[in-house]
């Protein structure tokens, strides 16, 4: 038996503990109360219950009629979709109860239906002209709502539709309703909505039109007695310059600027000032220096002792402003200029009379919040800063500047000099493709040759910036960090990327735990592949792909394999993918594995886009046998769906053909291009090779002449001591010109027979194939040469009878001039064949290059 242990409490019931347990309770009843709320009656769960048998249409046009305002809401966000399904139901039955509905409808509703009417415009379901027609009016009933948000996104729906209007409609609809709208009698509501669609006509009228209908409407609305409407109009002065072009803009707009610069309005002021600075490439250099000039130097002066928020924008725009203004500057004012940009970079931050802030009286929070916006701008300004002083002058004029905002205590400051300087991580990730270009050329074009030689330290520091990445638990960052280093092939050289960067990437794919990491791996793992110069490298990469991936012992693996397939169809052409992935692919119709099947099956549409027929006819029939298979074998009910969908997708789409077609022009143009470049890609490593060859082949002739000259010298010494001293005159010199002329005859011969013999080792290299069967490079002893077309890139030889381009030594003449000249022509061919040679390669790496920037245009366009 086990002692029973109670538990007692003893409960205070005094008068101050009992009221604050019934306080207690009462709170709890008060955090209970909005749940009981939310609890429908058995009446209201009545009235929200639809007939399951209603269409959509019915269901839209009942839940209208006596539905409740959350219902009638949920239809008219649903408007998209019924005029994708069914628009002239639409139109006749919803439509009309829409009308009804909005005038009463309360701020949610209105909210959703300016949405609504924006997507379907932006969806182009219906024609503009049916647009108009329908909901045209819809939209010009409900601008002047008396809730200003409301306002905005009609507004904003309008103006948008005024894009897309034809001009007729927008003349007789909107511009003139406009003339009475923009009235002084009419509320101000209305006054701001007509400045704006202003603003939005000018470029929707010639240059007449607007000076005749519009422009008398901007000077009234420029000159009304809110300043809300001023401003709000001056903003609008950028867009109608634009449309009225440069001497309009001189005589009309100019003089309404200048007024409105001097406006009592400090937000009208600040709207000037910002229209003048955009509009400054349109002004002549009188009108900047005598007009523009001082009224920003007034404006400058005076925005220390003004609102704070003329600091912001000032400071955002200084930046443009002085560069724009740079050719008229005297050499004081472009000093003043300076030391104003200097004096906002360190705004907040200043010490008085040698106290610290501490003792400086406090400012506001919300000071102190702009004064922090301004010194963003300013780091946001600063290159144009540097431009604006001269890069020369920069550690002079900017260093202690630059200093004071990289160590500035706000974090947003430090964060806008690592966006502009890249001095952060995060930063630096976005930007590492321009930072490396930047390295590698040394800020100059000098061509794809350089490939970081001056940087070594760089590959070990881009290695443990990856690995550190990811031990890092922010997984992002080593996915943005994985997409950026795809830039490397344009920076160090294919072999560097093959042995540090490549091999970690098939890792980071095969052990990683983050699929958008591995995914990132696997797509700049392809961009390697896709640039790497070495058959011999390509190959191994791609039966590791095959084996550890595609054949992988886990199901997770044989995913991975599939995305690297999609990437490669991206990036190759469809010849290299049918040569070494296709059939791979097509035997995971036989994995154990439900997902993978799946995953496959998503994946057959594009592999068939890879077939060209009549050349790869078998590889269709064994993508259609595989389908088939899937269709009769497959027992996964999820899978033998998608077979299902998948199979009548393929049977959709045509197979492209081996010629161009009309429709497939501009895919295979591109894909052509890929394959180009391929080819170039395996021209250029048998390039490399046989300059590897002759280099070796120049270095042992060259040992080979030195012995023998070696050899010559010591003989023709000897010779010279057994000649007899028999020749009349000066002994001396006749001794020395008979052994000058045995070395030069010696000489002269040998060099030829060591000239015909270099040659004649080239002539019978023999051409290597690649086993890709792309087209090689002939040896370099037949002239080879590339043809940079666009219809082909085939080696054209100039000896195609194959004989050897030089004669051999016995069918030299014996005249020593005649030998000297022949000796002269081969040298000089061969230091032309070099020369080409490199030219060649040079153009080659320029092509490959311009692969990635055409890549995304073509991509738009198809």
């Amino acid at each position: 038996m086990h002692p029973i242990i109670i538990f007692s409490y003893k409960m205070d019931f005094s008068q101050n503990n009992l009221f604050g347990y019934i306080e207690d309770l009462q709170e709890l009843t008060i955090i209970e109360r909005p749940v009981r709320r939310s609890l429908k009656t058995p009446e209201e769960i009545e009235r929200l219950t639809v007939d399951e048998e209603l269409n959509d249409i019915e269901r839209a046009v009942y839940l209208l009629s006596s539905g409740q305002d959350i219902q009638g809401t949920s239809v008219v966000a649903s408007l998209p979709v019924l005029m994708r399904q069914n628009p002239a139901e639409t139109l006749r039955r919803v439509l009309p109860k829409v009308r009804e509905v909005l005038p009463v409808a309360g701020v949610e509703m209105q909210l959703t239906a300016a949405v609504s009417l924006l997507t379907i415009l932006q969806e182009e379901s219906i024609s503009i002209h049916t647009y108009s027609h329908s909901f045209l009016h819809i939209i010009l009933q409900n601008l002047e709502h008396r809730d200003a948000g409301v306002s905005n996104a009609w507004l904003e729906t309008l103006l948008a539709a005024i894009e897309a209007l034809p001009k007729e409609t927008i003349r007789h609809e909107i511009l003139n309703p406009l003339v009475s709208k923009a009235q002084l009698s009419q509320t101000l509501q209305s006054r701001l909505v007509s400045c704006k669609i202003l603003g939005k006509l000018a470029n929707k009228f010639e240059a007449h039109i607007i000076k005749r209908e519009i422009l008398p409407l901007v000077k009234s609305l420029c000159q009304d007695v809110e300043y809300e409407v001023r401003s709000c109009m001056c903003r609008q002065l950028e867009l109608i310059a634009q449309g009225i072009g440069t001497e309009l803009t001189k005589n009309v707009v100019l003089p309404e600027l200048v007024e409105l610069a001097r406006d009592e309005g400090s937000s009208v002021r600040l709207a000037a000032f910002e229209t003048l600075v955009n509009l400054l490439e349109m002004f002549d250099a009188d009108d900047r220096s005598q007009t523009v000039l001082p009224l920003v130097k007034s404006f400058c002066e005076k925005s220390f002792k003004a609102d704070e928020s003329i600091l912001v924008s000032l400071s955002f725009h200084l930046g443009k402003l002085c560069n724009g203004l740079y050719g008229i500057f005297t050499p004081e004012q472009h000093l003043r200029f300076l030391e104003f940009y200097k004096k906002l970079c360190t705004l907040g931050l200043e010490q008085e009379n040698g106290h610290n802030d501490n003792q400086v009286q406090l400012q506001t929070l919300e000071q102190e919040k702009k004064y922090i916006s301004v010194r963003k701008n300013c780091a946001y300004n600063l290159p144009a800063m540097m431009v604006f002083v001269d890069p020369k002058n920069f550690n002079l004029e900017l260093y202690s500047t630059f200093f004071c905002l990289c160590h500035d205590p706000e974090v947003l400051v430090r964060h806008t000099m690592a966006i502009g300087f890249y001095e952060v991580l995060d930063a630096l990730i976005g930007y590492l493709p321009e930072i490396l270009e930047l390295l590698s050329t040394g800020g100059e074009n000098i061509g794809t040759e350089s490939k970081l030689l001056n940087f070594p330290e760089l590959i070990p520091a881009l290695t443990r910036a990856e690995q550190r990445a990811a031990t890092s638990l922010k997984w992002r960052t080593h996915e943005k960090l994985l997409q950026k280093y795809a830039c490397l092939p344009h920076v160090i050289s294919s072999d560097q990327i093959y042995y540090r960067f490549l091999h970690r990437m098939l890792s980071i794919i095969m052990t990683n735990n983050v699929l958008p990491v591995q995914k990132a791996a696997a797509r700049t793992l392809c961009v390697y592949l896709r640039y790497n110069r070495k058959q011999e490298q390509r190959h191994e990469v791609i039966q590791k792909l095959i084996e550890q991936l595609g054949q992988g012992k886990s199901y997770w693996n044989r995913l991975r394999f599939l995305d690297t397939c999609e990437f490669i169809i991206e990036l190759f052409s469809k010849s290299f993918f049918c040569e070494y992935f296709f059939l791979p692919v097509l035997e995971l119709t036989h994995d154990p594995v439900a997902n993978v099947r799946m995953k496959l099956c998503y994946l057959l549409p594009k592999v068939k886009s890879t077939l060209k027929v009549p050349t790869d006819k078998h590889l269709l029939q064994q993508l259609e046998l595989c389908v088939r298979k899937l269709l009769c074998e497959e027992k996964d009910k999820d899978v033998l769906s998608i077979v299902k969908k998948m199979v009548l997708e393929l049977d959709r789409m045509e197979t492209s053909l081996d010629a161009f077609q009309k429709r497939f022009y501009e895919n295979d143009l591109l894909d052509q291009q890929k394959e180009r470049e391929e080819h170039l890609l395996l021209e250029m490593e048998q390039l490399e090779k046989e300059k590897q060859q002759n280099e070796g082949r120049s270095t042992s002739m060259s040992d080979k002449m030195y012995e023998k000259k070696r050899r010559d010298s010591k003989a023709s010494t000897s010779l010279a001591k057994t000649i007899p001293m028999s020749v009349s005159g000066n002994p001396g010199a006749a001794a020395g010109k008979e052994v000058k002329k045995s070395k030069l005859v010696r000489s002269q011969s040998f060099s030829s027979q060591a000239l015909h013999s270099k040659y004649g080792n080239i002539d019978k290299c023999p051409s290597k194939s690649s086993s890709t069967g792309y087209t090689s490079v002939s040896a370099v002893g037949k002239g080879s040469m590339f043809s940079f077309s666009d219809d082909s890139f085939r080696t054209r030889s100039s000896n195609p009878s194959g004989t050897a381009a030089f004669s051999s030594a016995s069918t030299l003449p014996s005249s020593s001039r005649n030998t000297s000249n022949s000796v002269d022509q081969k040298s000089n061919g061969s230091k032309e064949s070099h020369s080409r040679k490199e030219k060649q390669e040079v153009k080659l790496l320029e092509l490959v290059k311009k692969r990635m920037h055409t890549k995304d245009h073509w991509r738009q366009r198809g």
